[in-house]
């Protein structure tokens, strides 16, 4: 699909190049907390589909931050809500969605598990979603001295 070139003012300009593609605050406080549960991981591992922002290589758990907006959290709400260039980032959006949903395939082909939290999630209840990866180490553990 070819897009046409946007025009885009400085503000917006601006407020694009302030984008971070990693080391967010959420994923850094994900990481951290992992580390200090003495889970050892690789950060943006671009061995795997999708380059997971944490991949615990020894339980092959693969963990995406995903940032509300490029990711599409409530996207059916948001996309009626979009001033400028809609069609652009409606395109966008919906494509990162669909590669999100393809790299998740791919990884379970390859017998890993894709985990993904919402960037809001991380910042608002890092607890619950240690949790959630600790719990999924369990199963993990559980299953491989099963076999």
């Amino acid at each position: 699909m070819k897009h046409q070139k946007l025009k885009t003012t400085a503000a917006i300009s601006k407020r694009m190049s302030n984008v971070k593609l990693k080391e967010g605050k959420a994923e850094i406080l994900l990481a951290k907390a992992l580390w200090h549960q003495n889970i050892r991981y690789r950060k943006n591992y671009k061995k795997l589909p999708g380059s997971p922002d944490i991949a615990i290589t020894k339980y092959k758990l693969a963990i995406f931050v995903d940032g509300e907006f490029w990711h599409g959290y409530d996207w059916e709400n948001k996309k009626r809500n979009l001033k400028n260039n809609k069609k652009y980032w409606t395109e966008k959006i919906e494509e990162n969605i669909a590669r999100d949903k393809r790299n998740d395939l791919e990884l379970v082909k390859i017998n890993w598990k894709p985990i993904h939290f919402w960037e809001q999630e991380v910042l608002k209840n890092l607890d619950n979603c240690l949790k959630k990866v600790l719990s999924t180490i369990d199963i993990e553990i559980a299953e491989q001295s099963y076999h």
